[in-house]
């Protein structure tokens, strides 16, 4: 236990791997690794730097001093010159070039842009395994007929494997989404303090060609093909925003996937994983809750809400550079990728060891299936000779009296016993049986199914290095 608060997202829900990408080892060496590649280049250039100095440099890159830089930090009240001072101290030929020319964001932001992007291909993999399971599922159960519902009252029958489809096409248009904002996303470069490489220039003297050669050996050796083209002291911050958007869709998604799977719970046609020792109750020992669901729709209302800090931000910014982005951008942005990293997960877990009832189903679909087949049998009589008006009006007057019975007396939907003991409609119960085929209310549900999967299969085809992702749920 711990006398200290401690973030509930790294603390019981994250994973390993995504904490790691925001940890301070990672964020610092990332530090390192910037200014490895500014000396680097810078020395490739012209500049006077020695191999020794860039050598001694790298043997440190992993090696961070904390209390070194903790102890500077308190002095000089700036975390990237305490850092700075830091490696100088285990650089000692190399403290004279580190963070030539630079400003603080030539670390700061360069290493929040690939962070995110280390973050979104984590998420990327969690994303296109979410969307491998639910083809599985949809595949698998495309032909059991089901009850749909409209503001959730019984409506015309679907499949449950159709129904998958809905939440896979969510998740599909997230992954376009992602994949869009990944290609998109270049590297802030080193443009200096207002964004103009006014120092830059200076250190080669006035050869402006070497300016921008600087920026491009830096995104290289950093892996990124591109830098923005203009900037002020910062990238601009609606980058931040398309990302946490990014996740925000993806939370959108997974919220209302969490949704179904609750409603459907309560009706006992779905259970999510329940373990051999699980509790759903502290007090009602019988209670299986759907708590992995819920748990999916609190994270997500959090990151969705947590949209808006990016949004507000970029939007507040202040001529070349404001520094009220700091701590929000610390706060905001590693935690919603904890959180979607943890609501994936979830997913993943969920829609792997989700239990299908399908007794429940057919006995769900059984109790409205009367009513909706009314006009099948109607047509059906009407073929063998009836009169079309008669047999509305005796459907009608059957339909008022069942409803009245079940609504008033909590009596079992006998529709279908009043139509097959009313002589007008000379039908038998073979007939009746072959009219009820819940199948024949499913419209074209299957093969939409079939169809969808088969637009689905190339996308994880062309991901399949992806696949196979284990997820552990803490808690």
């Amino acid at each position: 236990m711990s006398v200290k608060y401690e973030n509930p997202l790294y603390k019981r829900y994250a994973s390993s791997e995504m904490q790691f990408i925001f940890s301070d080892d990672n964020k610092f060496s990332t530090w390192r690794r910037l200014w490895i590649a500014l000396a680097e280049s810078q020395k490739e250039l012209g500049l006077d730097i020695t191999q020794n100095q860039i050598d001694e440099m790298i043997s440190n890159v992993k090696n961070i001093n904390y209390e070194a830089a903790n102890k500077y930090e308190a002095e000089v009240r700036h975390d990237v010159m305490a850092h700075i001072l830091a490696y100088g101290e285990q650089c000692p030929a190399a403290k004279p070039i580190i963070h030539l020319g630079a400003t603080s964001c030539y670390v700061g932001d360069n290493t929040d842009i690939i962070l995110m992007r280390s973050a979104m291909l984590l998420i990327k993999r969690l994303l296109v395994n979410a969307i491998d399971k639910l083809w599985t599922f949809a595949d698998k159960y495309k032909s059991l007929p089901c009850l749909a519902y409209t503001h959730f009252q019984a409506a015309q029958p679907t499949t449950v494997g159709k129904r998958a489809t809905l939440w896979l096409a969510d998740l599909l248009l997230d992954l376009e989404q992602l994949d869009f904002t990944l290609c998109n996303l270049k590297l802030l470069g080193c443009k200096g303090t207002t964004g103009t490489s006014a120092s830059f220039l200076s250190l080669f003297d006035g050869d402006h060609k070497k300016a921008t050669q600087l920026e491009e050996k830096i995104a290289i050796k950093m892996g990124f093909d591109a830098v923005y083209s203009v900037s002020g002291q910062t990238y601009s911050r609606k980058v931040d925003y398309y990302v946490l958007s990014v996740l925000s869709g993806i939370a959108q998604s997974a919220y209302k996937f969490s949704n179904d799977i609750r409603l459907l719970s309560h009706l006992k046609e779905f259970d999510e994983p329940f373990e051999d020792k699980q509790i759903g109750s502290s007090a009602m020992a019988y209670k299986r809750n759907p708590m992995r669901s819920e748990r999916i729709a609190s994270l997500s209302r959090y990151v969705i809400v947590n949209a808006l800090n990016p949004a507000l931000t970029a939007s507040s910014q202040w001529f070349e550079r404001t520094l009220d982005d700091s701590a929000n951008k610390r706060i905001s942005i590693p935690e919603a990728f904890l959180a979607v990293d943890a609501i994936l997960s979830l997913y993943i877990n969920v829609i792997s060891g989700l239990s299908v009832y399908p007794k429940i189903i057919e006995k769900h679909l059984a109790e409205e299936l009367p009513f909706m087949a009314t006009e099948n049998i109607l047509m059906y009589c009407v073929k063998k000779g009836g009169d079309r008006q008669e047999l509305h009006e005796r459907i009608r007057k059957h339909s008022v009296e069942a409803a009245k019975g079940i609504k008033q007396e909590g009596s079992d939907n006998d529709l279908i016993k009043r139509i097959l003991n009313d002589k007008t409609f000379d039908i038998s119960e073979q007939e009746m049986k072959d009219i009820l085929n819940a199948e024949n209310f499913c419209g074209r549900a299957k093969e939409q199914t079939e169809e969808f999967l088969s637009e689905v299969k190339p996308v994880l085809d062309s991901n399949r290095d992806l696949l196979g992702v284990q997820v552990n749920i803490k808690v």
